[in-house]
């Protein structure tokens, strides 16, 4: 099998769990959180847990939840992205951005429920794994996530687009 029919299959197969990760409810938020991660994508970073998940010869069906973590940590990071304050963006993938779709208070809340699913998601993997494994795949990711990763490259984005003028005070 070639690598591009590998991929198929890896994409195929988060596609058909991810919904097993979603909420269910009708409220706002719940189908906020669906219209996001359903608005689909390359799913590459799912596909690459996957990867990875083989190289340690462990089954897809137990790196299916790690994948669909970091799927949502990514995808909280594209709503958050597309707000008014940050690059204010009306289309993602063809289809109306989620402030665009529901409202902004909404997109913030949906994407900070993503943020905070994605890391019980991955606590939920305690479950198949060795702890210490989970624990420090969590630390990782928060590291690459957060305030030294992706969240500071997001502000300096802004800073770079003249978002934010003010001059920070020293704290």
């Amino acid at each position: 099998m070639n690598f591009n029919e590998q991929l198929k299959l890896k994409m195929l197969a988060f596609e058909r769990c991810l919904p097993q990760f979603l909420p269910k409810g009708n409220d706002i938020l719940d189908c906020a959180i669906r219209y996001a991660v359903s608005a689909g994508g390359k799913r590459l970073r799912p596909v690459l847990v996957l990867e990875a998940a083989k190289i340690f010869a462990l089954s897809i069906k137990k790196a299916l939840p790690a994948a669909c973590a970091i799927e949502f940590i990514h995808t909280y990071s594209l709503i958050h992205d597309d707000l008014p304050s940050m690059d204010n963006d009306d289309l993602r993938r063809g289809k109306p951005t989620l402030h665009k779709k529901f409202n902004e208070a909404t997109a913030i809340l949906a994407g900070d429920a993503l943020l905070t699913d994605a890391f019980g998601l991955l606590a939920s993997c305690a479950k198949n794994l060795p702890v210490e494994r989970v624990t420090k795949a969590i630390e990782v990711l928060s590291n690459a996530a957060g305030s030294n990763g992706m969240v500071f490259g997001q502000l300096k984005d802004t800073l770079e687009a003249g978002a934010w003028n003010k001059k920070v005070k020293q704290y």
